[in-house]
């Protein structure tokens, strides 16, 4: 496939592109990445150099690339963190010209804007583009648990809430929608959970819960299920089978990380997890 990957980019780290673009290579996908902003390094250090990237420059990029001929040979379009609240407009006529040249293109919005930890942490005018213009425009969407609640405007606290909130995103425009980080009460001691749902089901799967911060990993979970699954689209069991693949390359992933005593991911290490992993977790169906 063809990606067009319109997202952060940091010279030190990985998050953004540049947590997101060397998984999908490895796994033999084109990857076009555009970026929203160019930092040293992510903002959680909290100093950075850089700015973010104007949203007359991510246009004038993607019509250089439609000059070339690029956007019609498009795939899979792929947002998350946006920088500015400029970029939406950008972001969205881009896969508005990628799906009239290419129809059976789809697009895939990580919806960055938070955590329930650290709150809201991009500019605040961004979360309503989200949830009014860009989600709905969407394909695919891959909240973490927090900004999936303010998506639904609701609370995503139990996997009754979870699957509810689901079913409201999804009825917004997405047909698909990938939950990154489920916390329940009644959760196994010691455990993380994703959720996967489209129209043919949802799934949820349980990892062991390692306990530090990987900033990129939202990042890095949102590139892989975004491949897997849009390799066929809606078909019956691909949101299990795109669930099951990426949970056992990311927990190898992060094992890695965390073995490795770093701050920052291990993504050219852990390679060969994108590819064969060896660990595999089986997704339960919840509805």
């Amino acid at each position: 496939m063809n990606i067009l990957s319109i997202q952060s980019h940091v010279s030190y780290g990985h998050v953004g592109n540049s947590a997101a673009v060397f998984p999908l290579q490895r796994l033999g996908h084109e990857v076009w990445p555009v970026y929203t902003v160019n930092f040293s390094n992510h903002t959680g250090y909290g100093q950075w150099g850089g700015s973010a990237i104007p949203a007359s420059e991510v246009t004038a990029i993607v019509d250089a690339m439609e000059a070339r001929g690029a956007l019609a040979q498009v795939d899979v379009v792929l947002s998350g963190y946006q920088g500015g609240a400029d970029i939406a407009d950008a972001i969205l006529s881009t896969v508005a010209r990628v799906k009239a040249l290419n129809p059976q293109a789809t697009y895939t919005c990580d919806p960055v804007m938070g955590n329930a930890k650290s709150g809201c942490f991009v500019n605040p005018a961004i979360p309503v583009l989200l949830r009014e213009r860009v989600v709905p425009a969407a394909d695919l969407v891959t909240p973490n648990q927090f900004e999936l609640g303010y998506l639904a405007d609701t609370e995503a606290s139990t996997l009754d809430s979870t699957l509810a909130a689901v079913d409201t995103v999804m009825a917004m425009g997405p047909r698909a929608v990938l939950v990154t980080s489920v916390h329940r009460p009644d959760a196994a001691p010691g455990s993380i959970e994703m959720l996967a749902a489209d129209a043919t089901g949802a799934w949820l799967v349980t990892t062991p819960h390692l306990p530090f911060k990987a900033n990129g990993s939202g990042d890095v979970t949102a590139a892989l299920f975004a491949a897997h699954y849009s390799q066929q689209f809606g078909e019956t069991g691909s949101a299990l089978q795109a669930l099951e693949r990426t949970t056992a390359s990311m927990f190898e992933l992060l094992q890695r990380t965390h073995d490795s005593g770093q701050r920052e991911l291990q993504l050219v290490q852990a390679q060969d997890s994108y590819v064969q992993p060896r660990a595999a977790f089986a997704a339960q169906q919840v509805r």
